[in-house]
Parts: C-alpha cells; structure tokens; sequence
C-alpha cells in the first residue's frame, strides 16, 4: 500500500451538504481494495485561478489514503466520469527528510 494525496475541484453548483456524501461515494472504491481512506479535508468554496469550464470559483477537497497503485489509478478515472467534478490530481506526498548538521 502507498500514501496518495488527492486533490478535487468540484462544480461550485452543488450543495455543501452533498459535497462528503458525494466524494465518500467514489472513495468507497478504496476501502473495497482493502486500501483506508485516513483523512478528507472539505476546503469549501474558493475562487479559481482561472476559469475551468467557464467558472470562476469551484469547491475544493483533499483526502489522504493509502491504496496500491491500481486502485488510485481506477479511483481518478472514476472520478473524471462525473460531471460534478471539474479537476482531479493524485500526488503521491514526498517525505521530509531531516538533514542534521
């Protein structure tokens, strides 16, 4: 099992209160790979950079799991199938190295 960290951009067109419902969904998809699901961070919503499909502002969410490779790979493209969600990008985190002088 590896660490990911996923980052997701979803519609700003749907309810705050559909937005956890909504992504432990797709996550379920995790947890059935025998992978954990160890943190899910709701930003809420933000304004973009730029415009993704002509909309300025969109609902951001990190979560923090472990799984193996193939599962984070069907979990993003699962993910690109709905229209609610505008961006997707799985990160494996780097670990901090300590360096002692």
């Amino acid at each position: 099992m590896r660490e990911y960290e996923l980052m997701v951009i979803l519609n700003p067109e749907v309810e705050d209160k559909a937005v956890e419902p909504t992504l432990s969904k797709y996550l379920e998809l995790v947890t059935k790979e025998n992978g954990t699901i160890d943190k899910m961070d709701i930003w809420g919503r933000r304004r973009l950079a730029y415009e993704i499909q002509k909309k300025n502002e969109g609902i951001y969410a990190v979560v923090n799991f472990h799984s193996t490779p193939e599962t984070a790979a069907e979990l993003d493209r699962v993910l690109n199938l709905n229209e609610s969600i505008m961006r997707t990008k799985i990160i494996r985190p780097e670990e901090q190295k300590i360096s002692s002088k």
